[in-house]
């Protein structure tokens, strides 16, 4: 019978709790205002509206990037945390003595979640240059056309003296 035990706990204790019971990815969801805009990250996946959901590692570090026509880009820094129900996962693997489970768990990232996640952004439109309040632009001027030179005057012949 102890046997029996000694070789269950040996089990269990090779399994990662965490990796298990979680996973090592999760979906990463984002929603702009407005809708519709694609997402790029920089560990190269994308989803072309949204609101959407990207598959990603648990412990993945990235910035996705928001665009929309018409509407300045936008970046999110996202990053991960130990999770409430990875630190669970964990507990258990140091209850049952599972050293290798916390490896394994460490090494997926099965214990960590994605933050922030959900993620929401607000877009902002284009701003263009205008005049400042209350002032109104200038009339363009016209180009001035050159002056005509003067007309040229004829120098007085020399007259001779005395005639």
């Amino acid at each position: 019978m102890k046997k029996l035990i000694l070789a269950a706990v040996g089990c269990l204790s090779l399994s990662a709790c965490a990796t298990v019971t979680r996973g090592s990815s999760d979906a990463w969801e984002v929603s702009s205002d407005p809708g519709g805009a694609r997402v790029e990250t920089t560990n190269g996946h994308f989803c072309e509206a949204t609101p959407c959901a990207i598959r990603m590692k648990r412990k993945s570090q990235f910035v996705a990037t928001v665009t929309k026509p018409g509407y300045e880009p936008a970046k999110i820094t996202v990053t991960h945390k130990t999770a409430g129900a990875g630190a669970a996962g964990v507990a258990g693997n140091v209850l049952v003595g599972g050293v290798i489970g916390l490896g394994v768990d460490a090494f997926s990232g099965a214990s960590q979640d994605l933050v922030p996640n959900p993620a929401f952004v607000k877009l902002e439109p284009i701003k263009t240059a205008q005049p400042a309040t209350g002032a109104t632009p200038a009339p363009a001027e016209k180009a001035a056309a050159p002056a005509p030179a003067p007309a040229a005057t004829p120098a007085a012949s020399p007259t001779p003296a005395g005639n």
